[in-house]
């Protein structure tokens, strides 16, 4: 197929372009290459990709390719360059994982994440609709549940209760996806992804910091006094999700949602260990109350996605932190 993958230098999107290409798919990827943070880390996401791109060079206006993978730096918000890109490429499935991406940051700054994730998702929609494209997966969030204090969390558990507005914006995304499968039979399919890790990982999030701190003998924050559960899903589990869900898309009804995550959650503590051993030192610990926004547990229940594709997460904390360790201190050369 040829596959419109946005958000293809950001962590989830690099890893599943790189599957998919190995697999003979055409991807024709897209990314704003915004700075929320370090452009290099994705220009080398890119390079792994073959597309090679020098900071100074930045924006990219033309079209880069090489054999069946194509890169167009472009934003979401920009109207008229989207619907060039799907009037001349043939599309025959849109994978839309760019977001403004965040819980923490979304307090700070929440026009970037309208903009990106509520106007930039419209815009998806109505290239699909105005082009023919009938099938569309995209990327919700685990944090629309909320603080439920019912566990697993259940694709029929309701989440009117958002608290951040990162959270919002991706409810919104799930609305607006059913609108569009109502009116227009447009096939969508949303994966409510669950605090993924994994090599190539993004900088704000908690084992990049923790790795990075502890290598460098520098303390790290405990938040809720360590008193935290997280489904941390390793990257390899979902790319597999990802792709079971892409195989299976005629069995689907016209608007699923689905989890994507690990089914085993993991306390804080737990983590906090799994890192410090893959590094070779103990962690100096700063222990601070919870941070606005955040949530005190999330546990993904699989079944659903379990009973219609097979999917099933494979690796446990322990072996994927190693792995991001493993990366990291090749990536930035320490030895």
């Amino acid at each position: 197929m040829k596959i419109l993958i946005s958000g293809v230098a950001g962590f989830i999107g690099f890893h599943l372009a790189k599957k998919l290409l190995s697999q003979g798919h055409t991807i024709v990827g897209i990314d704003n290459l915004n700075s929320y943070y370090e452009v290099q880390l994705k220009i080398d996401r890119l390079k792994e990709l073959g597309v090679e791109i020098k900071i100074e060079e930045l924006p990219v206006k033309k079209i880069l390719g090489k054999d069946n993978f194509s890169f167009h730096q472009l934003d979401l918000t920009d109207e008229e360059r989207l619907d060039q890109l799907f009037s001349t490429n043939g599309i025959d499935l849109v994978i839309n994982l760019a977001a403004q991406a965040g819980v923490r940051y979304s307090i700070e700054n929440p026009k970037a994440y309208i903009n990106s994730n509520v106007v930039g998702f419209i815009n998806i929609l109505e290239c699909c609709k105005k082009y023919n494209i009938k099938e569309l997966i995209y990327a919700s969030s685990s944090s629309v549940y909320g603080n439920s204090d019912k566990s697993p969390f259940e694709e029929i558990d309701h989440v009117d209760n958002p608290i951040s507005i990162y959270a919002a914006t991706k409810k919104s995304n799930e609305l607006m996806a059913h609108v569009y499968s109502h009116l227009f039979n447009i096939k969508t399919i949303g994966l409510r992804f669950f605090t993924v890790y994994g090599p190539w990982g993004r900088p704000d999030m908690a084992p990049f910091l923790f790795t990075k701190a502890i290598l460098n003998n520098n303390p790290i924050n405990v938040f809720n006094n360590g008193d935290l559960m997280r489904d941390f899903t390793f990257i390899d589990d979902v790319v597999g999700g990802i792709e079971a869900v892409i195989n299976k898309m005629d069995a689907f009804e016209k608007y699923e949602i689905f989890n994507i995550g690990n089914n085993k959650p993991v306390a804080l503590k737990d983590f906090i260990d799994a890192v410090e051993t893959s590094c070779g030192k103990e962690a100096v610990k700063v222990m601070c109350p919870m941070q606005e926004g955040d949530v005190y547990k999330t546990y993904a229940s699989i079944d659903k996605l379990n009973k219609l594709t097979g999917y099933s997460p494979e690796t446990n904390i322990r072996e994927g932190i190693h792995q991001f360790v493993s990366w990291y201190k090749e990536y930035y050369k320490i030895s």
